[in-house]
């Protein structure tokens, strides 16, 4: 991990104060890394976040926090995301990474079943207490007031619930609220905009919207709909991670540029194999699909994008 202190970029809260939409690459499982950090921002990304990381885990094990968070000077502003169940895990872990980064975000709203039966994630939202005490002893451990500490939710069937839960957070002093518009059972139905726009007007701190953000016309439409000061994409930016500078598609010098990140940073293979997969989708036909997502090496990979794509 390396500090970046002496470096001029806006911290997230400036952001929103200047920006009328920040647009935000969302925390990822395995793919919100580094590498994809760094190519998201050649592309009007804002902020990034980092995978979700088990805050108990990177507390207790100095191997745990080498796999789980790399960064690097460019790599800013950033905000580190952890699962908890503890306010004391989450404020170790918060000191931890405080000078590597601009921010930290608790996860309340991971629904799959491992994590709500560890107590993370969506299981969160039934704890506003807990959030609030995570919320003022991640704060008080780092004592910054450029620092934030955010949450990540979902929404509740009753809408009533969410809007209390986030108000609690407020009172705890949370920086901002990012919201996944659906509930925790709901995977691929309509995200509820007007969900996240009665939370909006129901709180006093920066609301970011998440949920099938694929272009940046959705980023201005959401925004539009819900008076949001944010947007977060998360299956969109994978498959495009260009959408914030208005392309349709991931643009060839996009791909270009994540070869050439990837290999700078030492991706791993699968990660740098799977993130060109999601980039080529809309532009490789079906043969030459299954061809490629066979490919086993980054020379078998280099190979098939120079004879295909004329890329280096």
């Amino acid at each position: 991990m390396e500090s970046k202190k002496d470096m001029k970029y806006l911290k997230p809260l400036q952001l929103f104060e200047e920006k009328k939409l920040v647009k935000i690459c969302a925390p990822m499982v395995r793919y919100s890394k580094q590498g994809f950090r760094i190519l998201v921002r050649k592309y009007d990304c804002d902020l990034t976040f980092t995978p979700m990381i088990i805050s108990n885990s990177f507390v207790r094990s100095i191997k745990a926090r080498d796999s789980d968070f790399t960064t690097c000077p460019e790599d800013r502003p950033l905000i580190v995301q952890f699962a908890a169940s503890s306010y004391d895990d989450f404020a170790n872990a918060t000191e931890i990474v405080a000078p590597y980064c601009d921010g930290v975000d608790l996860n309340c709203g991971c629904p799959q079943r491992w994590a709500i039966a560890e107590g993370y994630g969506s299981c969160l939202l039934g704890k506003p207490q807990l959030i609030k005490d995570m919320v003022r002893n991640a704060q008080a451990r780092v004592n910054n007031s450029d620092f934030t500490v955010s949450i990540k939710i979902r929404i509740h069937k009753d809408i009533k619930e969410t809007v209390s839960l986030c108000q609690q957070a407020c009172n705890a002093g949370v920086s901002f609220i990012s919201v996944h518009g659906r509930t925790k059972d709901e995977r691929c139905q309509p995200v509820h905009y007007d969900a996240i726009q009665t939370i909006k007007d129901s709180v006093s701190v920066p609301v970011v919207a998440n949920g099938d953000i694929k272009s940046l016309e959705d980023a201005v439409t959401v925004q539009k709909l819900t008076g949001v000061n944010g947007v977060m994409s998360a299956r969109g930016i994978l498959a495009n991670p260009a959408l914030y500078a208005g392309y349709k598609d991931t643009p060839t010098q996009c791909i270009q540029d994540w070869v050439d990140i990837a290999l700078t940073v030492g991706t791993p293979f699968p990660c740098f194999h799977h993130h060109l997969m999601y980039m080529l989708e809309q532009t490789l036909s079906r043969s030459e699909r299954l061809v490629f997502n066979s490919l086993a090496s980054t020379s078998a990979v280099i190979d098939f994008l120079r004879e295909n794509l004329g890329i280096t």
